[in-house]
């Protein structure tokens, strides 16, 4: 008899894979998994129907835990059920909502009849769809917009959920709900308490595997996950004002862990500007390890819960001169630090596959077509990751092209370069140039002066100079900046929000190319059981899938007419639901046929074109609420 959890997913042949479906039908979940991001799929991924029937912007979209059932909330205030698979709609509630509706939930261990929807109207409702289309269930204490429900695997009864007031609830639907604000026990955690009366919730998540782990996503850069083992749903612990405690903390201050990029992350005072960035959607994946994060005028991050770090800036390895470290000069400009070419004899050589793509990656580079030689170089460095002059080639390509979190992604590359070795100077210099250009003068100034002292003969180089020069007039800038600043109004955050805000964990991957600055409901997404792909919609009206071990984009669909703001993998196999601000659920799957009209040819036009459009538009917290189609 063949054990499931010892079935080897590899096998590649059809036939046997088939015979074992028929001969022991437990593997069949697990060949099912296999071949939901096989590449054959992948490949012939388009547009197989579309659903119709709602009348205003599709904002939400959830697959039964079965996979048989789509449900989907909108604009129009409807709940609809739906069967794709037959591309019928099965039944259209018409709920009590009277505004946008934003999140839609299946209750787990109730055979997919139970339902919570969630709105702009500050109300959370649950229905039973095998009763009426009257709501079994209702909540109105939230003071601002419900954004997000959430629910847990292991609880059939409990759900969560995230509103612009701050506040998370936590709610239990075989308890009787009176909504009485001034005593309300539902209130697990306001953001308010720690950051200010303007801190809003706007998504959430628990881990699928630790359950305890409920992850928050606000209109703040930072990704929150609470051990809820250690909060209580009362006003007595999360409502009321730190001042009404004599510890001055409502919740324990190690039961929550902070994640953001490094380059966004301003851990050096409690005094800030009001951050203009927002969380849009995160989810764990499968296994509950990795944290996926949609930022609104940013990127898509992923932050590895096992393994993640704080950010490291400057921290130099041992330094080690070693007579095979010495590289072939990489493409330099006139800012450059200049290094003589190695000879023949001590000059370390790439394999001859990872030179072709490290070629490649240079020509790509001197033409300014950088976001293909990122790729090129990410793509060696997925094969064989132990040559620093893909990631210091990368590094300046990064430099150069200065997308959001660009500068940030060549001073980790430096850090990796150097750590493979520790006497590569351009790695070095280059690291001192990142330092800058992230407002680091001090760190800069410091890296550059350990550079002279391992390397003393570059004291005098002209790029080493002119660096130095760049320094000490930004460190004067710099304190300029400072004293004008103090005029602005800004934010001046709790201690205990400094405290977190200071650990913050780094992430572990980042997927650019998409627009998030329009509406801040985008989702992104895990394809696949193992996180093969990544995936989310944009403001340019297309879906992007990202290969998850390089990060590169593999393929991009055009799939609403403005905006897509839902992709949602089905749980089991090779089809996907998208929505936005049409009126319509598009439906993907593999096709036959040689044709994919909805593919989008030139990524890479589409791709600067999202940069700029973060650049030139801001994701102003004062407008983003105001767009008639804003989530």
């Amino acid at each position: 008899m063949i054990n499931p959890k010892n079935y080897d997913p590899r096998r590649n042949n059809s036939t046997l894979m088939l015979f074992d479906r028929y001969m022991y039908p437990q593997v069949d979940y697990a060949i099912r998994r296999r071949l939901q991001t096989h590449p054959s799929h992948i490949q012939r991924l388009e547009l197989e129907a579309v659903l119709n029937g709602h009348e205003g912007c599709v904002n939400c979209l959830e697959w039964s835990t079965n996979g048989r059932l789509l449900a989907s909330g909108s604009d129009d205030f409807q709940l609809c059920l739906w069967d794709p698979f037959r591309r019928k709609r099965l039944h259209a509630i018409h709920t009590k909502h009277y505004g946008n509706m934003f999140s839609v939930k299946f209750l787990p261990k109730h055979n997919d009849a139970l339902i919570a929807t969630a709105a702009a109207d500050k109300s959370v409702m649950l229905f039973d769809i095998n009763s009426s289309q009257e709501a079994i269930y209702t909540c109105h204490c939230h003071g601002a917009r419900v954004k997000r429900l959430a629910t847990a695997p292991d609880s059939p009864y409990v759900f969560w959920s995230a509103g612009e007031d701050g506040v998370i609830l936590q709610l239990d639907h075989r308890e009787k709900h009176t909504c009485r604000s001034e005593d309300n026990h539902v209130r697990l955690i306001n953001l308010t308490t720690y950051i200010d009366t303007n801190a809003e919730a706007k998504c959430i998540a628990l881990n699928p595997v630790k359950t305890e782990l409920l992850a928050v996503g606000a209109n703040d850069p930072y990704a929150r996950i609470y051990d809820r083992r250690m909060l209580t749903p009362s006003s007595s612990a999360a409502v009321l004002a730190p001042e009404s405690f004599d510890n001055g903390r409502p919740i324990p201050k190690d039961c929550v862990n902070y994640f953001c990029p490094g380059h966004i992350n301003k851990n050096n005072s409690k005094v800030i500007e009001h951050e203009p960035r927002a969380i849009t959607y995160l989810t764990f994946n499968p296994t509950g390890t990795e944290l996926l994060v949609n930022m609104g005028a940013e990127h898509i991050y992923l932050y590895d819960l096992l393994n993640a770090e704080q950010p490291v800036f400057l921290n130099l390895p041992e330094f080690k001169l070693t007579a095979t470290t010495c590289i072939e000069a990489e493409p330099d400009n006139c800012a450059e630090v200049t290094t003589p070419k190695c000879s023949s004899s001590n000059r370390r050589k790439l394999p001859e596959n990872i030179d072709e793509y490290k070629k490649l990656g240079n020509e790509l580079l001197e033409n300014e077509q950088y976001l293909r030689a990122i790729n090129t170089y990410s793509h060696a460095i997925g094969l064989e990751s132990q040559w620093p002059v893909l990631y210091l080639n990368r590094a300046t390509a990064y430099m150069r092209r200065l997308w959001f979190g660009d500068v940030y992604a060549a001073l980790r590359d430096c850090h990796k370069a150097l750590r493979l070795d520790s006497s590569y100077i351009k790695a070095h210099f280059r690291l001192a140039r990142a330092l800058l250009e992230l407002g680091r003068p001090q760190e800069a100034d410091e890296c550059l002066k350990e550079l002279i002292r391992r390397f003393p003969s570059y004291a005098n180089n002209h790029g080493v100079l002119m660096l130095n020069k760049d320094i000490k007039e930004n460190r004067q800038t710099t304190q300029s900046q400072q004293q004008a600043n103090e005029a602005y109004n800004r934010l001046e955050l709790s201690d205990d929000e400094f405290y977190w805000r200071s650990k913050a964990k780094d992430y572990s991957l980042r997927f650019v190319g998409h627009c998030n600055i329009t509406t801040d409901i985008k989702e992104a997404n895990y394809f696949g059981y193992n996180g093969d792909y990544i995936v989310a919609g944009s403001d340019d009206g297309n879906f992007f899938i990202w290969d998850r071990k390089s990060c590169n984009i593999h393929s991009v669909y055009k799939a609403d007419s403005a905006i897509v703001n839902c992709v949602v993998p089905h749980p089991d196999i090779c089809m996907m639901a998208t929505s936005g601000i049409d009126h319509n659920i598009k439906i993907w799957s593999p096709l036959d046929g040689t044709t994919k009209p909805n593919a989008v040819t030139g990524i890479e036009h589409s791709v600067e074109s999202n940069q700029m459009k973060m650049k030139t538009d801001p994701f102003d917290i004062s407008t983003r609420n105001l767009l008639c189609w804003n989530g």
